[in-house]
């Protein structure tokens, strides 16, 4: 079996988001340089360093599935039916979308629960890894013990207030990681921690 990860960009506050879910400059070394690639689709080109691009290609095609909320599903349409990486999206909510254009023809599951969707996500990767949105869903997620590794790429930014890495959920006892693999790229540095067991 693969990893499951959560895999997100993070301003050096811990937040994912502003409050209003805009992303501010979390997302701008996808930008920063010239070496181009992309994910699964290939219609998403980002443009990167050559240290973030390598990073980025010893992660990102070893994502069979991606589990996310629903609230990640709204702010992008679900990608327009197109997951971002890997070859299906299983989203968690209590409230399936009823008119969804891409309903029935895109790879997109709908799940009730967390541990639910991590479990399909797992059976139809394979050896193949799972990536898990970070916010509300990757922070249960790590909370029930799904998580295998946590990837931060950390961004040289306050936003002050947002949306946590980890969800607004407590915790009953530390998580604790192994120490980080690094990556320093341009205004991003790629943090990996394996989870301890």
């Amino acid at each position: 079996m693969g990893r499951t990860s959560i895999f997100a960009a993070v301003s050096l506050d811990g937040f994912i988001a502003r409050d209003d879910d805009t992303i501010g400059p979390l997302f701008d070394w996808y930008g920063n340089g010239d070496v181009a690639g992309t994910f699964s689709d290939e219609s998403r080109v980002f443009h990167t360093t050559r240290e973030t691009a390598d990073f980025l290609y010893s992660f990102a095609p070893r994502i069979a599935a991606a589990v996310i909320g629903r609230r990640l599903f709204d702010l992008t349409n679900g990608w327009n039916g197109v997951p971002a990486n890997g070859e299906h999206v299983f989203v968690v909510t209590h409230e399936p979308p009823t008119d969804w254009e891409h309903a029935g023809s895109a790879p997109f599951t709908f799940v009730r629960d967390v541990r639910g969707a991590i479990e399909q996500a797992r059976d139809l990767a394979g050896e193949q890894d799972v990536s898990v949105s970070a916010g509300q869903i990757g922070g249960q997620a790590l909370r029930e013990g799904l998580v295998d590794q946590v990837v931060l790429n950390l961004v040289p930014a306050v936003l002050g207030t947002g949306r946590p890495f980890f969800g607004s959920g407590g915790i009953a006892e530390p998580i604790l990681f192994e120490d980080p693999r690094i990556v320093q790229g341009r205004q991003v540095t790629h943090l990996v921690y394996d989870v301890r067991r």
